[in-house]
């Protein structure tokens, strides 16, 4: 299976798991008048346009280039990231925050809990498996001897870092709820049913702002790292004729389409034709290495000086 495809798998499972989990968890708000409940009801409503949203930055980013974008579209994925991370933020989160304080403001005593328990037992399943499958899409980018959180960290991938962020905040915020409900009704007090919808407020803000720091850090022009770009000027210096490499500009216009601008100087001593030749082998060699390189762009010194 494709990097690829395993990133839509991993929001396909979001979104059928979101779909189900929702209806149940604002049909148990209803019932017990649970206010963490309700809040988790938002998140998994949110979670489910979310996943929808990178589902159609991934369609778009994927249309070919044009006179207008010469580059492509890839970088549209970062725009609809970005998109989400806000929602997670002022829907999910603030949402959250706010029942919380209403409910402490108004605490209501839970009526039924054991609908809340079945529903969040059902619902830590499902997120259970939808986390399983965003992180599976995650380990099979992770590079080796790379450590898991470094991978993360460094995911040009939204549809593979919001996924497993997103999902890994539904399964703590179900644990969360899951204490505030049973806390609440063993001690009779229901204003820890309110202070857990007000945790799940702030773990979904806390999402947002990360996910908002990446896609920034993306949409703004990121690069490669910097063991990458060592690397390139080891593989051009490796071409006979090459005497300079000089450090190289790179950008990141979808996770898998890096721009590459190298500027070099060959010797002197050598004829137009040859010098083209070895531009020629500078771009095979590193695209046989970093096939994300799709485009290189060679400033050649000698070339520019006869010129």
């Amino acid at each position: 299976m494709s990097a690829n495809s395993s990133s839509k798998l991993s929001l396909y499972g979001g979104i059928a798991a979101n779909v189900a989990i929702a209806v149940s968890k604002f049909v148990a708000a209803y019932v017990t008048g649970s206010s963490a409940m309700l809040s988790e009801g938002i998140h998994s409503l949110v979670d489910t346009g979310n996943g929808g949203l990178l589902l159609y930055g991934m369609s778009r980013s994927q249309r070919p280039a044009d006179a207008q974008h010469p580059f492509g579209h890839g970088k549209e994925l970062y725009f609809w990231a970005l998109i989400v991370a806000v929602l997670i933020f002022a829907i999910g989160g603030g949402m959250s925050f706010y029942e919380g304080i209403k409910h402490l403001e108004h605490p209501e005593p839970l009526e039924d809990a054991k609908w809340n328990y079945i529903v969040l037992g059902i619902s830590i399943l499902f997120e259970g498996a939808a986390l399983v499958l965003a992180l599976r899409a995650l380990l099979e980018k992770q590079a080796a001897g790379r450590s898991f959180w470094t991978t993360l960290r460094t995911s040009r991938d939204p549809a593979v870092f919001a996924s497993v962020l997103e999902n890994a905040a539904a399964v703590a915020g179900l644990l969360i709820a899951l204490l505030g409900v049973y806390f609440g009704h063993l001690l009779n007090n229901p204003l820890f049913d309110g202070g857990a919808s007000i945790i799940i407020g702030l773990l979904l803000m806390g999402v947002a702002v990360l996910l908002v720091s990446r896609t920034k850090a993306l949409l703004i022009g990121e690069g490669v790292n910097d063991e990458t770009t060592q690397q390139v000027q080891a593989l051009t210096r490796q071409v006979p004729g090459v005497t300079t490499v000089r450090p190289p500009l790179t950008m990141y216009l979808s996770p898998d389409d890096v721009m590459l601008a190298l500027d070099v100087d060959f010797d002197d001593q050598l004829t137009a034709t040859q010098v083209e030749a070895a531009v020629v082998a500078v771009q095979d060699r590193i695209r046989a290495q970093y096939p994300e390189f799709k485009r290189i762009f060679i400033e050649a010194k000698s070339l520019a000086d006869r010129a």
